[in-house]
């Protein structure tokens, strides 16, 4: 097909693509966009059909087929440059390689009975000199151009993500059920480390297989059998539904809440289409459906090879039309909500495109879909209660965050190799964190990132553990009943089931945005977070002492009284609060080989790695709230595994080197002077906690009495930095023993009768 490309202008600084193909009209179009030579990139593409992850190459042929997200590194003469394939009308564009170190863009519709030749926008261009905020740029200019979703910061997230959790998977994957359940949540009850919420992942739902199709197939108990299955009904299963006599799911929950008073929300897992193999058709009750075939569209056939696309491919799908999926999604979610589940995981969500011949191809499908899905969860679950799964494509980013928060952003947690390569054990745990990290720069503009779950007795559990402390979304863990690591566990859950979150998500650093930390033997994964947030209060100095209605000249007056009698007043000044955190992991030993497509072990590359962190590889200014650190000279950095804590002005580097699969976490605090006896003073955090920083929650400095007051949230041995001893320390009010030593205060806060501790630090 003979097509051209130029360049036209957009209502914005930034430009867009034009692309313009030939007269002929086709379901599916691939026009170059210009040579690419020997300029770095980052991209993101889809390695599984379900799953994206990160490639890097700087010629346009080392790019990936199904490309995502592209950007360019910065030169002398060129800033950042970001590459995002959008959609267009009932076409969805993504980018692959070209002849000659072309960057190709693929324009389809995924049905050959949707056809077209000329497209407007299905390329944005944006650039700018900070790569974070262009990619926020970006990501808001084409939410004005398509009007299809919302950004994260214009949604709430579930409170699932300030919630410590348990998910059933891999504690009793197709065989859950309601004992279970009960003994696993009480066994981590009993060991100091109570759920906030609990997750009742697939084998909970009423399945047939083909060839029993009026018999619930609870026989098919081995993960990867239930995939061929049907959903028959829209309740629970004899598992659940015979619970204390027919009680059903709604009695179970509501027992669960009861006697476990921690246990705020319970959610389910179901598939997008209802199970892994859709709905039976002529089931009873539920929404009528047919059974299609799915078609692998070309990108998809060269991603690696996927127990769950071959299971599916076999045995079909049972479709229920775009036209009545509201009726399935009202009958099985208004029954969950009946029995009281808080939520959903929506899982298997990129499988549309492959049965969408019929329904008007990929995108009217898919905006059919979510339309009616974001209704129902709006109307049962407050409007944001889902985790999505399986949802890696610029279709669902595009047309299905209008209310979805939250979703997961790397491929599932293997703990061990599925393929069998005893060393999977270690080199995928590698490959989890990069799918995470650098999925979420372009993900976490549209859903807070999920890490998922982790096992807290796997050989690389502590690895696990450190980064979800860390990501900003929730934390929660897969462990079979009774099987913990509560020493691991109690530096992530606090006693209520709560956890110290970030107040962003975790990306890379500048600093490896370009390189490979999988398998070039050299570079470390580095990711920054930002901890609490708290800005003084904007009262004017007028109404902090007098009612606004005070005549003007009375108000003079008192501020001149206010003026003279400085000397014998003192007062409190409470100080913006933050600090932010430095994760440094080695992940090199496996990856991506687009040789075998598939990812597999490089143990070539497994060895100890250095790198140098500085305070600057935090992104101050790029969360929620915007920090200047401008007039910052110092900052206290404290490193949690070597438990040390290093002085570093904003220009200083610290280098660490870790053998593979080793992590230091660092949390960076500015330092105040204290002007009455320049006592130089940092607050660091809880240090029995991962993400220690998080643990501080307000700061004030009392001049006048030489006196610093930190509100903490949490329990464990709090530390500070203090060029001098401090005189005494109360906690609450009451003044309690303390340790002082490597210029750090050391002190044991008790969990609290409210929710906050206040430590006072006098000098």
């Amino acid at each position: 097909m003979a097509s051209t490309l130029h360049l036209s202008p957009f209502p914005t600084q930034p430009y867009k693509l034009r692309a313009i193909a030939s007269s002929s009209a086709d379901s599916r179009h691939v026009a170059p966009l210009g040579q690419l030579k020997n300029i770095n990139f980052s991209s993101i593409f889809r390695f599984k059909v379900w799953w994206t992850t990160l490639w890097t190459g700087c010629n346009g042929g080392d790019l990936e087929t199904e490309t995502q997200f592209l950007m360019l590194q910065p030169g002398s003469d060129r800033p950042y440059v970001l590459f995002l394939p959008i959609v267009e009308g009932p076409f969805r564009a993504s980018l692959q390689p070209g002849s000659d170190d072309n960057i190709s863009v693929c324009v389809e519709s995924g049905s050959r009975r949707v056809t077209g030749s000329s497209y407007e926008s299905v390329v944005y261009v944006h650039a700018g000199d900070n790569p974070f905020k262009v990619v926020k740029e970006a990501t808001r200019v084409v939410r004005a151009h398509l009007g299809s979703f919302n950004l994260l910061e214009e949604k709430t997230v579930p409170g699932i993500v300030e919630k410590f959790g348990w998910c059933t998977w891999d504690a009793f994957y197709l065989t859950v059920h309601p004992d279970g359940v009960k003994k696993g949540v009480k066994g981590l009850v009993n060991g100091g480390c109570p759920p906030g919420f609990v997750l009742i992942d697939d084998g909970w739902q009423c399945i047939s297989h083909d060839a029993e199709p009026e018999k619930e197939g609870m026989n098919q108990t081995v993960a990867g059998e239930q995939m061929p299955c049907r959903l028959m009904s829209y309740e629970e299963n004899y598992k659940f539904r015979d619970y204390k006599k027919g009680e059903g799911l709604g009695g179970f929950v509501r027992e669960l809440k009861e006697a476990f008073e921690t246990v705020e929300y319970v959610y389910v897992w179901h598939a997008l289409c209802g199970y892994w193999g859709g709905v039976r058709p002529g089931a009873a009750g539920m929404a009528e459906a047919v059974v299609e075939r799915p078609e692998m569209s070309e990108g998809l056939k060269m991603t690696m090879e996927d127990l769950a696309v071959d299971k599916i491919l076999e045995n079909g799908v049972g479709v229920v039309p775009p036209e009545t999926v509201a009726e399935m999604y009202e009958g099985l979610h208004a029954h969950l909500e009946r029995a009281g589940i808080d939520g959903v995981k929506v899982d298997v969500i990129h499988l549309l495109e492959t049965v969408c011949e019929k329904y008007g191809g990929r995108v009217d499908m898919a905006k059919a879909y979510y339309k009616a899905l974001t209704a129902s969860v709006r109307k049962h679950f407050k409007g944001n209660g889902v985790i999505a799964s399986m949802e890696h494509c610029n279709d669902f980013m595009l047309l299905g965050t209008e209310a979805i928060s939250l979703g997961r952003v790397g491929d599932d947690f293997w703990c061990t190799d599925p393929y069998g390569d005893p060393n999977g054990t270690y080199w995928l745990q590698g490959c989890h964190m990069v799918h995470c990290a650098y999925n979420s720069l372009w993900m976490g503009n549209f859903i807070q990132p999920d890490w998922d779950m982790f096992q807290s007795t796997h050989p690389c559990a502590a690895f696990h553990a450190a980064s979800r402390a860390i990501s900003g979304g929730p934390i929660y863990i897969s462990d079979t009943v009774g099987n913990h690591n509560f020493e691991l566990l109690k530096t992530l859950v606090l006693p209520d089931g709560s956890i110290l979150g970030c107040e962003h998500y975790a990306l890379p650093t500048r600093d490896c945005l370009f390189a490979d930390p999988l398998h070039d033997g050299k570079t470390m994964l580095k990711i920054w977070n930002l901890n609490k947030v708290n800005y003084p209060p904007q009262i004017s100095l007028f109404s902090s002492f007098f009612p606004l209605q005070i005549p003007i000249l009375c108000i003079v007056m008192a501020l001149a009284s206010l003026i003279y009698a400085e000397t014998i007043l003192s007062y409190s000044e409470r100080k913006l609060i933050y600090t932010g955190v430095l994760g440094v992991f080695n992940c090199q030993g496996g990856g991506w080989f687009r040789e075998t497509r598939s990812n597999k072990c490089a143990a070539e590359f497994s060895h100890k790695v250095s790198t140098k962190t500085n305070p600057k590889d935090i992104e101050w200014d790029s969360g929620n709230n915007p920090i200047s650190i401008e007039g910052v000279e110092l900052f206290a950095l404290y490193f949690s595994q070597s438990k040390k804590l290093v002085l570093s002005a904003p220009s200083d580097s610290e280098e660490i080197s870790l053998e593979p699969f080793n992590f230091e976490l660092i949390t960076v605090s500015p330092v105040t002077v204290l002007s009455g006896k320049s006592v130089k003073f940092a607050p660091i955090g809880l240090v029995n906690m991962l993400n220690t920083g998080a643990a501080l929650q307000s700061l004030t400095f009392d001049e006048a009495q030489n006196l610093v007051e930190v509100g903490v949230r949490g329990t464990g041995e709090m530390r500070v930095y203090a060029s001098e001893r401090p005189n005494t320390c109360r906690i609450d009010g009451k003044e309690v023993d303390f340790e002082y030593e490597r210029s750090m205060v050391k002190i044991q806060v008790p969990w609290p009768s409210s929710k906050l501790s206040t430590v006072q630090f006098a000098f």
